[in-house]
């Protein structure tokens, strides 16, 4: 802190940081003396507040064990190349993740007003949940949850789990943006839309206490409308007109409800998601996984949709979990390295531009193998991994978005071995399991919190050191003096 100094006007009154202290006044002459010409007391200049310290929350039990096995794993974490955004002089005065690290200033000091939201996109490594969940737990456990967020009206296959799902006995057929043909409806942020297949598909969420909802839907033409339901109370009810646009009906939810019900009135309604959410400050931490996802199929979504759906959920952090199909394509030869570049681009610029409040950060893909059939042969580094993880790198700092290398943070080379010998690799030994899946997402939030904490608050400039030609990008950064 600054200690200043200041002596000023007739009370000649000396402040020292915030506490003033007045000096003992002189006695009066005998005789009077002239009147005193009054003068102006100049105004003392206000100090600056101090800028936020960040400090990492305390971690939980399951984050201390998660920690330890993954150093058990040869896991020993990465640091998030977060690049400058806004150059100032020598120094920096904004870097990729600004956005995001201001909202958990925001959470930290109690001055936040509503939620974080933070929007996570990506292919099968997320879409169960596992990933993104340790990730929106922690966030949670330190700056507190603020509900849900978007969910599905029914499951995106006939198996997982429902956390991210309404509860349905069926009529309801899911599409999804990671099929190999193009289903014939647009998709929205979810990269998922359900179809009823039969008149009154009824899906039933469980409420937490949230004061309102949206259920987003596409106008498709003989659809039929959808209505909201709590209990026998109509909350709200579309007007379809066949215009085959993605619409937005928002809905109050009565006080003491328990849950509510989407209906559809007719087969060939299409859902793409329900948002429930709560007004209070926290973390929300929106799932958009699909299944067999990547850039290039997230060419699928929509713009309109993507404009408004991403309007409506205000993010300030956008995160992409993307490379292991990529990298798979590119061995299969139905790809090539500067389709992956273009697409990629592509993706991040429509994101940002629909949420341009947002900070962006891509995650690289895991460790894998070529061969998952052998299992006499020895693990072979699938070709092109590592090309993929230096192309998104690349790609994501020149759209000035942060990059987080999973590859590296979970090992290296031979990683997936190490996982799959201690149990966490499914057969295909292409998807992680279990515990597994705890320490992949517990490296993506512990490289999250280092950099909010190692990097100096906006109101203060800092320096983005800059690589050497040929070397790696590095999102160290220091105090400008």
């Amino acid at each position: 802190m600054f200690h200043v100094l200041a002596c000023c006007g007739l009370l000649a009154a000396c402040e020292i940081g915030s506490e003033v202290r007045p000096l003992t006044a002189a006695p009066a002459p005998a005789t009077a003396a002239p009147a005193a010409v009054a003068r102006p007391v100049p105004d003392v200049p206000t100090p600056p507040e101090p800028a936020p310290r960040r400090v990492a929350p305390e971690p939980t039990e399951r984050t201390r064990a998660t920690q330890a096995l993954a150093v058990k794993l040869g896991a020993l974490g990465a640091k998030v190349d977060d690049p400058c955004v806004a150059p100032a002089g020598p120094g920096c005065a904004r870097t990729a993740l600004a956005p995001f690290f201001e909202s958990l200033d925001a959470l930290s000091s109690g001055t936040a007003t509503g939620p974080t939201v933070i929007e996570a996109f990506g292919n099968s490594l997320i879409a169960g949940d596992r990933i993104v969940d340790i990730l929106r737990d922690d966030l949670g456990a330190g700056f507190g949850a603020a509900g849900r967020g978007v969910l599905l009206v029914d499951r995106m296959a006939p198996y997982g789990g429902r956390g991210r799902t309404g509860y349905s006995k069926g009529g309801w057929e899911p599409r999804t943006l990671g099929e190999l043909r193009k289903p014939p409806h647009p998709f929205g942020i979810t990269g998922v839309y359900h179809v009823a297949t039969v008149a009154r598909a009824r899906s039933r969420f469980k409420l937490e206490g949230e004061p309102r909802g949206t259920l987003w839907w596409l106008d498709v033409p003989k659809g039929g409308a959808l209505t909201v339901l709590s209990g026998d109370t109509v909350l709200a009810r579309t007007e379809p007109v066949g215009s085959g646009e993605s619409k937005a009906t928002r809905f109050e939810l009565p006080p003491g409800a328990t849950s509510v019900d989407i209906v559809a009135e007719a087969k060939g309604a299409v859902v793409q998601g329900v948002v429930l959410q709560q007004a209070r400050p926290g973390i929300v931490l929106d799932m958009l996984g699909v299944p067999s996802a990547d850039a290039s199929l997230y060419a699928r979504l929509d713009d309109a949709a993507l404009r408004s759906q991403l309007a409506e959920r205000e993010p300030r952090l956008l995160v992409f979990f993307l490379g292991g199909n990529e990298s798979k394509r590119l061995e299969w030869k139905r790809t090539d390295l500067e389709t992956l570049r273009t697409d990629l681009g592509a993706l991040l610029r429509r994101a940002r531009v629909a949420a341009p409040n947002s900070a962006c950060l891509v995650v690289g893909p895991m460790d894998a193998v070529r061969d998952s059939k052998d299992q006499g042969k020895a693990f072979t580094q699938r070709p092109f991994l590592e090309a993929v993880v230096d192309a998104e790198r690349q790609v994501t700092q020149a759209e000035g978005c942060a990059f987080f290398n999973l590859y590296e943070a979970m090992g290296g080379k031979g990683a997936l071995s190490r996982f799959h010998q201690a149990g966490f690799m499914h057969e295909d030994l292409v998807h992680p399991r279990g515990r597994g899946l705890d320490v992949l997402g517990h490296l993506v939030t512990d490289a999250l919190l280092r950099a909010w904490v190692e990097t100096p608050p906006a109101s203060r400039r800092v320096a983005s050191l800059s690589p050497a030609a040929g070397s790696p990008p590095t999102s160290t950064v220091e105090a400008a003096p």
